[in-house]
């Protein structure tokens, strides 16, 4: 039976992929920006100032990238010594609880990174080096966390809604 939810979760799933994606992307490329500084600094003796910032930088969206994926695969990491000894309806009261606490400190985070984008927006405060404007930085993860804000709330409609497994509380 396919319902509404799980065709958005879907939907949303995909986004989340690319965005992963993306999220390695730029990790490569910091890869190849850091060992260009530090060729740079010990190789030539000369160092380059714009490679820490611009690194420092993209640490925000990086961190952020990949947080609805770990969600998806189920990869975060979990402590399931004493839920595992218990019954599958008690257990579905800790799942749920805890895709509430995700959804919440998901949505505090990403109200503080949406505000800050918008705050470094209509500042136009840009990077000291390389005089970026600072919510090119700011807005990837904003969106980052209000991606992993939506689909942990659509994981969490989807996990209240199915019926507890036998065995109830």
């Amino acid at each position: 039976m396919d319902d509404g939810i799980d065709r958005l979760i879907r939907a949303v799933e995909r986004v989340v992929v690319w965005l992963a994606g993306a999220g390695a992307a730029l990790v490569l490329v910091q890869m190849v920006w850091i060992s260009y500084g530090v060729f740079v600094r010990y190789g030539l003796g000369r160092p380059d100032r714009m490679v820490t910032e611009a690194t420092a930088l993209l640490l925000f969206p990086v961190a952020f990238a990949g947080l609805a994926y770990a969600l998806r695969e189920d990869a975060f990491p979990k402590v399931t010594m004493l839920t595992d000894q218990l019954r599958p309806g008690l257990r579905r009261v800790f799942d749920i609880v805890n895709h509430i606490l995700m959804v919440g400190v998901g949505a505090f985070f990403a109200y503080a990174g949406v505000s800050a984008t918008i705050r470094s927006f209509n500042s136009g405060v840009a990077s000291e080096i390389l005089h970026w404007p600072r919510y090119l930085f700011w807005g990837p993860g904003a969106f980052a966390l209000v991606l992993f804000s939506i689909y942990a709330t659509l994981r969490l409609i989807r996990l209240v809604r199915n019926p507890a497994p036998s065995g109830d509380l």
